[in-house]
């Protein structure tokens, strides 16, 4: 039976504060992850936005939205409305767990948070290059916070190491069946090179690394305004938000129907962004030859690792298929030489 998770938020919320009723729930999820987002109406009015997972880990589910929540409210103005607020109870952040048999299910709630404009599928130059100067003082500003964050665990090597523990169980090696050789592989590449960078040295950032135009609002001058969809949020290098950023600058623009190629990181479209970004917050020649590895990560975690529990199925199969068949081999093919010689290295 399909776990009913109308329920387990009604729970969640009695348990956060039986007294304020629920008058109705409406499911808004975007029908593109396994993840369910709620809007909850209570008998004041009141709207609540109720978030529910059960990929992954709990621990991790935490972690994440305590590192959210900080973030949300220590950003400064422009962005001090940026994130979502999460509900506190007593002061500490609350989350639910709902445990059942083989189901484990978790809730945060949040305020709802004001939606301006959203760009358009395809963007024009002067589009892309706002954005570009607006990304970079965003994360100008995330790094100025890195120090007042809480802690965190989750880094790119633990969660391929991860990936490299899922590969040894029977269920790993039945889902990864003829391609374990080639995870393998990948993960040692990535290893390696994340070492000759010596990327353990950078100081992490908060990154929500998919930036689909979906995700996010700005305003009339194009400035960020709002955004919301936190499910890879993450502490890790700036670079890991770029790749989502071509896609958004690129001349295909956005789609229902998606793949993750390299091609967008290679468009002159792309190139523009990032000189606009590299002229406010200025890259550093290894950050952009890792834009290789952050694109390598991304396909293994993202795609290989969590794809079958985070996309709905009928996205996952095609994705994991054509990571072994197109995204792997690609990789080879990818050369930073045309941006660095963009950006005068």
């Amino acid at each position: 039976m399909y776990p009913d998770f109308y329920a387990i938020v009604t729970e969640a919320w009695e348990h956060y504060d039986g007294s304020r009723k629920i008058i109705s729930i409406k499911d808004i999820s975007a029908k593109v992850s396994t993840n369910h987002v709620f809007k909850l109406v209570l008998g004041s009015g009141t709207s609540i936005i109720g978030k529910l997972s059960y990929f992954g880990k709990y621990d991790d589910f935490l972690e994440d939205h305590t590192l959210i929540n900080a973030l949300a409210n220590n950003l400064p103005d422009p962005y001090d409305n940026f994130l979502s607020k999460s509900l506190l109870k007593k002061n500490q952040l609350y989350t639910y767990r709902h445990r059942s048999g083989v189901l484990d299910v978790w809730v945060v709630f949040y305020n709802p948070i004001k939606v301006k404009n959203q760009l358009p599928k395809i963007l024009d130059e002067v589009q892309i290059g706002k954005l570009g100067t607006e990304l970079a003082k965003f994360h100008k500003t995330c790094a100025t916070l890195t120090n007042v964050l809480p802690s965190w665990s989750k880094t790119m090597q633990t969660d391929i190491m991860h990936l490299l523990e899922i590969i040894k169980t029977p269920h790993g090696q039945y889902e990864h069946r003829g391609n374990i050789d080639e995870i393998r592989r990948q993960a040692a590449i990535l290893f390696t090179n994340l070492k000759e960078l010596k990327t353990d040295t950078w100081t992490p950032i908060p990154v929500f690394v998919d930036w689909n135009i979906g995700n996010f609002s700005i305003d009339q001058d194009g400035g960020f305004y709002s955004r919301w969809d936190y499910d890879w949020f993450r502490m890790s290098s700036r670079v890991m938000d770029f790749y989502f950023f071509s896609r958004v600058c690129s001349s295909v623009g956005d789609k229902s129907v998606f793949s993750y190629l390299t091609d967008p990181m290679m468009e002159d479209r792309f190139i523009l962004f990032l000189k606009k970004y590299h002229e406010e917050y200025p890259l550093t020649r290894e950050e952009i030859i890792f834009f290789k590895e952050a694109y390598r990560f991304f396909i293994l975690n993202y795609v290989v690792k969590d794809g079958r529990y985070f996309f709905h199925e009928v996205y996952a199969t095609r994705l994991q298929r054509e990571a072994f068949e197109i995204y792997f081999p690609q990789i080879d093919n990818f050369n930073p030489d045309k941006i660095l010689a963009s950006l005068d290295f």
